[in-house]
């Protein structure tokens, strides 16, 4: 079983560099055609993922908003894109209060006019059994209120001036786990799959509009995010400016969905095989305790 694991581990690593849409890094020509001259507001973009897609979207020539709630770390990623030429400006917001959500929002559009390209990349992840979980209702609530109601706010706010220009691209940052439906990880993978959902339910509304909706299924990444699970240390996991490629990806192509082989594979065993799937599930839990 640990073998087995291990071998899953190694595909989510290496993921973006097998063929097909993951293949495409878009140094190039696409991504700059995607974001050059552009808004684009970043949650989350203090570190991680967030401060490599940043850094990459300012230098393919998009305007970048940075968003998150810590002023100096936001502006540390401010000041490495404009010495790199790029620009940027800060946002403090902390994303899990919708009213300071509506307030940041408004502040952008009033500041800048527009938001071209929303990537909702903000997120707090939370390992915990049901066995522990009797009495912690309270994680639940925390996750959704960021990763779900947050992200929704702050999309609900900026979708009504992407649709009145009938152009927009909101890139929602969610979780292989939601694809493999990961034991220990209930709390954060309900709260991605409720974002997966309002995605897809409202992407057809307004795709005559212009707007796309693209869910990005993020493998494992070695961000502070992981730190306190500390059995992580030794699993494979994307780099930051890995998972960037990713979303670059996202920006570039417009595709409904971003995701590992992995996670395609194990998505379709649970439709055809979900008994197999859910033993397998079930050994890994026991194991990895």
């Amino acid at each position: 079983m640990a073998d087995v694991i291990g071998r899953a581990g190694g595909l989510l690593v290496e993921a973006p560099h097998l063929p097909g849409r993951l293949l495409r890094s878009l140094r190039g020509g696409s991504l700059e055609r995607a974001v050059s001259g552009r808004v684009v507001l970043v949650t989350g973009a203090s570190s991680g993922i967030g401060r490599a897609t940043a850094l990459r979207i300012a230098a393919a020539g998009g305007t970048v908003r940075l968003v998150a709630r810590g002023r100096d770390a936001l502006d540390e990623v401010r000041r490495a894109i404009e010495a790199a030429g790029g620009d940027a400006h800060v946002h403090r917001c902390d994303l899990s209060d919708l009213a300071d959500v509506e307030r940041m929002a408004a502040e952008v559009l009033a500041r800048h006019g527009r938001v071209d390209v929303l990537v909702n990349n903000a997120g707090r992840s939370i390992r915990r059994s049901v066995d522990d979980s009797y009495e912690r209702m309270h994680d639940y609530e925390r996750t959704m209120q960021l990763n779900y109601f947050g992200a929704v706010r702050l999309i609900l706010a900026l979708l009504p001036q992407m649709r009145a220009r009938r152009r927009g691209h909101i890139v929602n940052i969610s979780s292989t786990g939601v694809q493999l439906s990961v034991p220990r990880y209930s709390a954060y993978v309900a709260s991605k799959a409720a974002l997966d959902a309002f995605a897809r339910c409202i992407a057809p509304e307004v795709q005559g509009d212009g707007v796309r909706i693209t869910t990005v299924y993020m493998p494992l990444v070695r961000t502070p995010m992981i730190v306190p699970t500390g059995r992580y240390r030794s699993f494979p996991a994307l780099s930051p400016d890995q998972a960037a490629n990713l979303v670059a990806d996202a920006l570039a192509h417009r595709p409904r969905r971003v995701a590992s082989p992995l996670g395609n594979f194990v998505e379709l065993a649970h439709a055809v095989l979900p008994g197999a799937v859910k033993n397998v599930a079930n050994g890994a839990y026991r194991l990895l305790r």
